[in-house]
């Protein structure tokens, strides 16, 4: 190859700073240093944890003694947040092959959620409208894929026919910028107890007119809040959500039009991101308490903590 060739492709491939480079530069060592963290605090020896993590076992020790690069503070929390649900799912049992397919899938939803396009469009040099355009593909069978295990586990759940209202729960999870009740999945008829036992049909997109125009409104302001669940509204829960520490949003929708009541449940989020938003209801309007996540999981993970605090799973 003539010389003059080898240095245009040396200068491409600096210049050309793919999603797969920023990954594994960036994000990935900060991503390991956290899971082994968390590995090792739960009882897992080095040797193990650079097994699973597919590094050296004196890599891990560096880990440990944090000698890592720390991203900025707003990825390094989302980051945490993601090495916390990973490393639990390990702990509690998960293949290294379910881990390495869990985090693939968590990072390509940050990736089309528009969030990771913030810092890689800089990493790169590129505009964040060209980085959404990579991720701009719909993936609707991971969504209900996803929303049929979360669904699976709730109504299995012990303590969560407790939390069912009048009206019924529904579990929701949306396509990435949703447009559309159909580019949310949700339960058909909703989350309603039979002999006893909460029961749902699997979940489909457009089975939810008004949860779905819920998450609609919230993606446009906060396109990483993709999924809902709404539980029962009381006293006894309201202190347990604040005990916890979660943050709690509060409207009241009495008297308006399903669009109106839509718009106002999700524009807590135009000023900051929220765990729970209570709609406090009024005159014909049952209370219900809605709580948020990133995907089906993380809401599955709040209800759970509530289940704990009010011992109703005991």
């Amino acid at each position: 190859m003539p010389l003059g060739h080898k240095s245009i492709i040396t200068r491409l491939v600096m210049v050309m700073r793919t999603p797969s480079v920023y990954i594994a530069e960036e994000i990935m060592p900060y991503l390991r240093a956290r899971i082994a963290e968390i590995l090792y605090d739960g009882g897992i020896r080095q040797a193990d944890i650079g097994s699973y993590l597919g590094v050296t076992q004196a890599m891990v020790s560096k880990y440990l003694s944090g000698r890592y690069k720390r991203p900025p503070e707003e990825l390094a929390r989302r980051l945490d947040e993601l090495a916390e649900e990973v490393g639990r799912f390990i702990l509690y049992g998960g293949t290294r092959e379910e881990a390495v397919v869990l985090v693939s899938k968590r990072l390509v939803e940050l990736f089309r959620s528009g969030f990771l396009c913030k810092f890689y469009s800089r990493y790169a040099g590129i505009s964040e409208e060209a980085c959404n355009s990579i991720y701009s593909g719909r993936t609707g069978g991971e969504v209900l894929e996803e929303l049929a295990v979360a669904l699976k586990r709730l109504v299995g759940m012990e303590g969560f026919r407790e939390l069912i209202p009048e009206v019924r729960s529904n579990f929701a999870y949306a396509l990435p910028s949703p447009e559309g009740p159909e580019d949310v999945a949700a339960v058909p008829g909703r989350i309603t107890i039979a002999k006893g036992k909460p029961y749902a049909l699997p979940p489909e997109f457009g089975a939810s007119r008004f949860t779905a125009g819920i998450l609609v409104n919230v993606g446009r302001v906060r396109p990483e809040i993709r999924s809902v669940l709404n539980v029962r509204y009381g006293g006894e829960i309201m202190e347990a959500l604040e005990r916890l520490g979660l943050r709690i949003a509060r409207v009241k929708t009495e008297g308006m039009s399903e669009e109106e009541a839509m718009a106002l449940i999700a524009r807590p989020f135009a000023d900051d991101l929220y765990d729970v938003v209570v709609d406090e209801g009024g005159h014909g309007v049952e209370p219900v308490v809605y709580i948020f996540g990133r995907n089906p999981f993380d809401v599955l993970r709040k209800v759970e903590l509530l289940i704990n605090e009010l011992g109703v799973g005991k």
